[in-house]
């Protein structure tokens, strides 16, 4: 099972830790202790507030754009993976943004890939490749 501390939680949501520490007061997101007694959140249960706070979040306005990248990262979780014999679509909230990723279902399983798992949406041109960052070890039951 995938759980998150506080703060690295409410950073991926895009919160101060106080708020998710209100939110789980009132009961909006469950929290759990981990192997060291710290506060912590369910992986799966993070991934669906994500999904909650970015359908309920305002449109974003245009803006003009005085540079960009050839290659953006957004880091996020994943909200939902479907499997079949081959092939694999695996959707991340980062923040307001949701990526979707089409690729083998072979790289799908040895990525780990499952609701509420920390990845990267790598973005170039039309291609959204999905990464798993180091730090993400350290998260893992």
């Amino acid at each position: 099972m995938t759980q998150y501390r506080i703060k690295q939680a409410a950073d991926l949501l895009g919160v101060s830790d106080d708020t998710l520490r209100r939110w789980s007061d009132a009961g909006r997101i469950e929290t759990t202790t981990d192997d060291a007694g710290r506060l912590a959140v369910d992986g799966g249960a993070l991934a669906r507030l994500a999904e909650e706070l970015a359908a309920a979040a305002p449109a974003e306005r245009s803006q003009s754009v005085i540079g960009h990248s050839v290659r953006n990262r957004f880091t996020g979780l994943v909200t939902r993976v479907v499997r079949d014999d081959v092939m694999a679509q695996v959707e991340i909230q980062a923040g307001p943004h949701r990526f979707v990723s089409l690729l083998s279902r072979e790289a799908a399983d040895e990525l780990g890939l499952e609701p509420g798992v920390l990845a990267v949406a790598a973005v170039k041109s039309t291609n959204v490749s999905i990464e798993i960052p180091a730090s993400r070890q350290t998260h893992n039951d």
